[in-house]
């Protein structure tokens, strides 16, 4: 796992001048890579590439980037891991390939060796000489963000893994073309001073991230999951100013999808695996296969372990091929509504793991709040990146690489919209419009607490029936399908453009249908949009800002390609039955862990921040949401965020994740000026 950047100068620079550039720019990343650090200088074309390492395979200097292929032709700069570049390396070999690195190799015996190192660096460079860039990422497996540049052709290749774990921004800013893999090395280019979206700062306050391929600032985009980038032409004469609207651009800029969802959904659909026992162990063997592969380090390995389901497989099918016990790591809170500690202790314990717990307090929870801003670099507010961030931390005491159990929840249908939101439209769907609007505001007329008590009277066991009654009316309010309470769901602000001043709400995959694969189901449809949307720009920006924010490398076996195709082509009911999901995990889970240690109502990886709010955080929340503040910035409308402020105080409503996306944008502008 690294740290990558780099500038396609659009003016003459001296040599001097860019490696005082590439220097504060790499310096911005060394949490990335700590263990050590480059930059490669084309001082005739004006490209300079930046890398920051922490070493995982190959920790000699054989490893170091950037590097230079055999030929010469190549520079690459790499963030990530190639799962199967052992397999890689014998089928170059198959082909010929001996050397594929210039420069003197290592000698042992009077014998020269056709590697000069095991890194999958390496192996990578030289697939992308034999093969070409595009081959090769579509025979690796992994996670990674390239940039590649070819001196020949003097093109700078940028790439991004299929499901998006590793993130890679690119943009214009003041002096040339600039890629990193966070905004924090973008910012400490010369001259940067690119300003705040506020179109994309409306789409943060809906989904609590910015969607790809925005980000904060304008000029800066994200390169979206399995797309490639190409600068064109003769250099920097040629580079424009903004991103293509299409897969080609005149002015020098091609940007293309290499690998599809889009595709390998509809693709599933033709091809069912089998019978249910067929496609259990057959997907039981992806599952093994891909966590060989992302074992393999040459540091200490470990997972976490929060007792569901999706970790739970994942370390006991990680246990049931070690030698070993496998170290595992989990966060316990004093609350014990939003503590899984307790489950995650006792599969360990049935497992025989070796197993670490944290119990935090309230208080060491609150004091990771004002990092926040540094680590997430733009808005992001997912509430649990805090406990996210303290895993990470506890786990890189131990060990240097982590598995986890992301991505099974929407490759699965895990989330509980997709086990309820079909039964609650289909008895509610036949009301008359007026009548099911009226419904909506007799719901949210009575207070979240009116409706815990009430809940309580009519011994309803339902945990936070509050917050649920409120988010289902919301979500139900002006819709008139499926797909509309779907989009209202996942939105937070359901009219951001009223809060943020002068806003046009950029276009997202949401709101274009036509784009969508034909997916009968309408759970098999929110999986596919969350798969595309929420994962990258929300799970997996969250583990990997908090884990590289400690320098521990993340790895998430359910992303392997191969593991996403293959559930793509289980139906539906393979994977909810009588109204619970990941029915193929729990299959394979109970032949390691019994079943009552598992089957408990799915909790989140929260804290209480309802309460946080109105107690210990309210003095800073205060100051952030204060009405001449929000004036004197020009960015928020105060009157909605007021009124909304004032409504959670009063326990008329959890406006909790509302405004907690006000708050970390507060906070981030706050640090950032």
């Amino acid at each position: 796992m690294c740290g990558v950047a780099g500038v396609f100068f659009r003016t003459a620079t001296s040599v001097d001048a860019a490696v005082q550039a590439a220097r504060r720019m790499a310096g911005a990343l060394v949490h990335r890579g700590p263990d050590d650090g480059g930059y490669w200088v084309d001082r005739d074309v004006g490209i300079i590439l930046i890398h920051r390492r922490l070493s995982i395979l190959d920790l000699s200097p054989t490893g170091h980037q950037p590097m230079v292929s055999a030929s010469g032709r190549f520079v690459l700069v790499f963030n990530g891991e190639i799962y199967n570049h052992l397999e890689l390396r014998k089928e170059l070999e198959r082909e010929g390939v001996q050397a594929p690195l210039s420069g003197p190799l290592p000698e042992e015996e009077g014998v020269y060796a056709p590697w000069r190192g095991h890194s999958d660096t390496e192996t990578l460079l030289a697939a992308c000489e034999r093969w070409g860039l595009e081959e090769t990422l579509r025979r690796a497996v992994g996670m990674f963000a390239i940039a590649l540049w070819d001196r020949a052709e003097r093109q700078l290749h940028l790439a991004r893994d299929r499901l998006g774990e590793k993130p890679l921004y690119y943009g214009w800013c003041r002096g040339g073309f600039v890629f990193a893999s966070e905004l924090k090395a973008l910012r400490r280019f010369p001259g940067f001073d690119n300003p705040v979206d506020r179109n994309a700062l409306a789409a943060y306050l809906r989904f609590l991230y910015v969607p790809e391929p925005w980000s904060i600032y304008q000029g800066i985009y994200k390169l979206e999951p399995g797309c490639r980038l190409t600068l064109m032409g003769e250099g920097v004469t040629n580079l424009p100013s903004a991103p293509p609207h299409a897969p080609m651009d005149a002015r020098g800029l091609s940007l293309r999808r290499w690998w599809s969802l889009h595709r390998v959904t509809e693709a599933g659909n033709a091809a069912p695996p089998g019978d249910e026992t067929t496609a259990v162990s057959a997907l039981e063997e992806r599952l093994r296969e891909s966590i060989r592969l992302q074992s393999v380090a040459d540091v200490p390995l470990g997972a976490f372990l929060s007792g569901g389901v999706d970790s739970s497989t994942i370390v006991a099918l990680m246990q049931s091929e070690a030698v070993a016990p496998v170290r595992t790591f989990t966060i316990g809170f004093e609350d014990a509504a939003y503590d899984e500690a307790i489950y995650a202790r006792a599969i360990a314990h049935h497992l025989g793991t070796d197993h670490t717990e944290l119990s935090v307090t309230p208080h060491e929870t609150l004091d990771v709040i004002p990092q926040l801003p540094r680590i997430y670099d733009e808005p992001f507010a997912d509430s649990s990146q805090i406990p996210t961030l303290l895993v990470c931390r506890q786990a890189r005491r131990h060990v240097t690489v982590a598995l986890s159990g992301d991505a099974g929840d929407e490759l699965f249908g895990g989330y509980n919209r997709y086990l309820w939101v079909q039964r609650i439209w289909t008895k509610l769907a036949w009301m008359p419009w007026p009548v099911r609007q009226a419904a909506v505001r007799l719901i949210l007329s009575r207070s979240v607490d009116r409706w815990d008590t009430l809940g309580a009277w009519l011994k309803i066991r339902v945990n936070l029936l509050g917050d649920k009654a409120h988010k289902l009316a919301e979500g139900l309010s002006g819709v008139h399908d499926l797909d509309d309470l779907y989009h209202n769901l996942v939105s937070e602000w359901k009219q951001p453009t009223t809060v943020v001043l002068g806003a046009r709400e950029v276009s997202t995959l949401l709101a274009h249908r036509d784009e969508w694969p034909v997916l009968r189901e309408p759970e098999h449809r929110m999986m596919y949009l969350d798969a595309m949307t929420y994962l990258p720009g929300d799970i997996l920006c969250k583990v990997d800002r908090a884990a590289m924010a400690v320098s521990l490398e993340t790895r998430a076996p359910f992303l392997d390609h191969r593991v996403v195709e293959f559930a793509w082509r289980m139906p539906l009911a393979m994977k909810i039955r009588g109204g619970v999901g990941k029915w193929p995990l729990r299959r394979i889970l109970y032949k390691y862990v019994p079943r009552e240690l598992i089957e408990r109502p799915k909790q989140g990886f929260g804290i209480p921040l309802a309460e946080w709010l109105r107690g210990p955080l309210r003095d800073w929340a205060e100051d952030l949401l204060d009405e001449r503040r929000l004036n004197d910035e020009g960015f928020l409308n105060p009157v909605p965020i007021r009124r909304y402020w004032r409504e959670h105080l009063g326990r008329r409503r959890n406006r909790q994740h509302a405004l907690w996306a006000v708050l970390m944008f507060q906070a981030w502008l706050e640090a950032r000026t």
